[in-house]
């Protein structure tokens, strides 16, 4: 039986905009500083945790801005 290829690593959000808030939160990508010192040891799990959670962070920030 053949073993199921393994899901791809997820790259690095970073889109080289990298400022951090008041929160060390990247205003560019939306990882917190300890994520982005982790990202290189993550595993795909944690990996795809971490984009979930910036990209929530992103949204907020967006929706603040927007009113």
């Amino acid at each position: 039986m053949a073993t199921p290829p393994a899901s791809p690593s997820p790259e690095s959000p970073c889109v080289r905009n990298c400022c951090l808030d008041e929160n060390d939160v990247c205003m560019g990508c939306g990882r917190a500083l300890e994520e982005i010192l982790r990202w290189q040891q993550s595993t795909v799990e944690e990996r795809e945790a971490i984009l979930a959670a910036s990209r929530q962070r992103l949204e907020q920030r967006r929706a603040r801005w927007s009113r």
